[in-house]
C-alpha cells in the first residue's frame, strides 16, 4: 500500500512572506500606473489564493490585464530573489522530511505559481525529500484537482493533505481526502478534525489517528 502526505506550503512549510514583500516592493517601486507598497500583513492574507485571485484582489486600481501582468513581473523576481534568500523554515523540517519520508512518498501541492516550489527546495536543499510536486502556476487548476492529479499520477492507494488555512481544508475535502491543519500557519479552520501545532507533532498525528 501506497501511502503520502500531501503538504502545503506557505504556512505550512515555510514563511516566505517577509522575502516576498521585499521582493514584490522592488517590482511596484519601478511601476509608473500602481504604487501602493505591500505589507506582510498584507500577503499573509493574500497566502492561499490562487494567482489570479491575488492579482485581482490587490492590484485592483488597474485594469484586469495590467494586475495579470504586474503580479507576473513580481513573480518572475519573486522566484529569483527566493532563490538567493530563502523563507523561514519551521522548526525541525527537515529532520521531520527525512523521517516521514522513510515510510511515506511525500509531495507538494500549491496554489503558487511556476518556480515557487523550485525555488523552497533548491534554497534549502530539500529536493531529495519529495516524491512530486504541483502547482496552480503549472496547470491552471484549482488546488483540489492538483491534490487529485498528484494522487492518481503517482497511484497512491491513501494520502493525507496537510494546510493551514480554510481554502485547504475546503479543496482537500472536495478532493476526497482527510485533512491536519497547521495551527501554526496563517489562518482558521475549526472544523479540522486534525490539527498539529508543530510539525513534529506529523507522524504521531497519522499513526495515532489512522488518518491513512
Amino acid at each position: 500500500m501506497k501511502k503520502g502526505i500531501i503538504f502545503d506550503l506557505d504556512g505550512t512549510l515555510w514563511d516566505s512572506a517577509q522575502a516576498v514583500v521585499d521582493s514584490w516592493n522592488v517590482v511596484i517601486g519601478s511601476l509608473p500606473d500602481f504604487h501602493k507598497k505591500i505589507t506582510v500583513e498584507d500577503m499573509e492574507s493574500l497566502m492561499g489564493k490562487t494567482m489570479d485571485d491575488i492579482a485581482f484582489t490587490y492590484f485592483n486600481t488597474v485594469s484586469r490585464d495590467r494586475a495579470l501582468e504586474i503580479l507576473q513581473a513580481c513573480m518572475d523576481y519573486e522566484n529569483e530573489y527566493l532563490e538567493k534568500v530563502g523563507g523561514i523554515l519551521y522548526p525541525q523540517l527537515e529532520q521531520v522530511l527525512a523521517d516521514l519520508s522513510k515510510d511515506y512518498f511525500l509531495a507538494i501541492v500549491s496554489n503558487c505559481q511556476r518556480g515557487y516550489i523550485e525555488a523552497f527546495l533548491k534554497f534549502h536543499k530539500l529536493e531529495p525529500y519529495f516524491n512530486d510536486f504541483e502547482c496552480f502556476g503549472n496547470t491552471k487548476q484549482e488546488k483540489d484537482a492538483n491534490i487529485t492529479t498528484v494522487v492518481k499520477r503517482n497511484g497512491l492507494s491513501k494520502a493525507v493533505y496537510v494546510g493551514d488555512v480554510l481554502g485547504d481544508y475546503l479543496s482537500t475535502t472536495k478532493a476526497g481526502l482527510p485533512f491536519i491543519w497547521a495551527e501554526y500557519g496563517f489562518g482558521q479552520v475549526p472544523q479540522a478534525k486534525y490539527k498539529i501545532n508543530a510539525l513534529t507533532q506529523l507522524r504521531t498525528c497519522i499513526e495515532e489517528s489512522e488518518i491513512i
